[in-house]
């Protein structure tokens, strides 16, 4: 009753919920259009021949199924974070920082090591 739709019949106070409802979901819809135009989804950069002898050396070391690609440059701000660019690979060493963090992966860039943010990685 201290509803400020607490005095409506049932039946109208449904069609208003459903009502809502729907115009939420036309505006969610919209959204993830608009989304989905504005931010197209990342593609694979091509790589320098320096690039390609270091996946070859990461390929060895971790197998293919652990490499991952950079989809936009990454300045580490912690100790222990990597600073890399745009279209490097890495390979994935742990999907998870020393606190049980799995926001933060620890990679190998073909030389150091440290933790890049995952969502900037994408599967190579």
């Amino acid at each position: 009753s201290q509803m400020p739709h607490g005095h409506m019949p049932l039946p109208t106070f449904w069609k208003m919920v459903e009502d809502t409802l729907q115009q939420s979901g036309a505006q969610i819809r919209s959204f993830c259009q608009t989304f989905e135009t504005v931010t197209p989804s990342p593609v694979t950069q091509p790589l320098n021949p320096a690039e390609e002898r270091k996946v070859l050396s990461l390929v060895s070391k971790h197998g293919p199924d652990k490499l991952y690609q950079v989809t936009s440059n990454i300045s580490g701000s912690k100790d222990l974070d990597l600073t890399l660019q745009r279209g490097q690979i890495v390979a994935l060493l742990q999907s998870v920082d020393t606190k049980g963090n799995t926001s933060r992966w620890l990679v190998d860039a073909g030389g150091p090591r440290g933790f890049v943010p995952a969502g900037k990685l994408q599967p190579y």
